[in-house]
């Protein structure tokens, strides 16, 4: 059996998900489609996360309270949490492609991983050699990046463990002249920083790309913006990525971020991206 990630089928607003040996099933509000696959194959699921009523697992006890599974050669500790999530979000495996082909371009890269969750950005964009700064309010997330970054043997790389407020991170790394040649950052529609602090995109969204391009190195080489708010699409982000890097030389792309899916079945949006990249 695979030890990685498929999307098996997508279909009634659910997602039928193998992550390494275990089967899920997951809420999925674009897949207004029908299912490809018979229901005896949907009813091979291992567990199921449900929000029709409130936020819960079926069968939660199928699953382990801890495994393994490999995503784009890295690997990464699972682990169910209360929001429905297992620890990796294989929607971002794209973005990890191609900032590799941007550190790739110089010898020495500076990158900043802004809400970086457990450390997939970070632990691909320190695979291909650059010096990462890792940051997110939560510590248990940060230790479990850190724990992801032992499993792949990457723990004596150039990486800072940071658990902060990325707003107040920002000021004080400007104030700091500490400056970053890419910036990775997908800010969550709602969340608190480390002290409580409240963070809404819809208000917060430009100061704090505008605080990102205060760290930006003179010559930077590639900026990385996704989210999955409903509403903010390719075209938004694009407009945000493009208002954030004017009067700097370089390439903007916009899309959908989709699920790996089997060859035989539909793909499945998930989230928006907008990307810059210097000429």
């Amino acid at each position: 059996m695979s030890k990685s990630y498929r999307l098996l089928d997508s279909g009634n607003q659910k997602k039928l998900e193998q992550f390494g040996e275990y089967r899920i099933i997951r809420p999925c509000a674009p897949a207004v489609w029908s299912p490809e696959l018979p229901t005896k194959e949907w009813d091979k699921a291992d567990a199921l996360f449900a929000r029709e009523e409130r936020n819960a697992w079926e069968n939660r006890e199928r699953l382990p309270e801890r495994w393994q599974m490999e995503l784009e050669g890295l690997q990464f500790h699972l682990s169910p949490t209360d929001f429905g999530h297992l620890g990796v979000f294989p929607e971002h495996s794209m973005a990890w492609r191609w900032m590799d082909q941007q550190i790739q371009r110089r010898d020495k890269v500076e990158v900043l991983n802004l809400f970086a969750y457990s450390g997939g950005a970070t632990l691909a964009a320190a695979r291909a050699g650059a010096s990462v700064c890792h940051l997110d309010a939560s510590k248990g997330m940060v230790a479990w990046a850190r724990e992801n970054a032992a499993l792949n043997g990457l723990e004596d790389r150039s990486i800072r463990w940071i658990v902060d407020d990325v707003t107040k991170f920002l000021a004080r790394e400007k104030k700091r002249g500490r400056r970053y040649d890419g910036i990775i950052l997908d800010p969550p529609s709602f969340g608190r920083g480390s002290k409580g602090e409240m963070f809404k995109i819809e208000h917060h969204i430009v100061p704090l790309l505008q605080a990102c391009r205060d760290v930006l190195s003179d010559s930077p080489l590639f900026l990385m913006l996704s989210c999955h708010t409903p509403g903010f699409s390719p075209i938004v982000l694009h407009h945000l990525v493009a208002q954030l890097m004017r009067g700097k030389k370089g390439a903007i792309e916009c899309g959908e971020m989709q699920l790996p899916a089997e060859k035989t079945v539909f793909s499945v949006p998930n989230g928006t991206y907008a990307r810059w990249s210097c000429e």
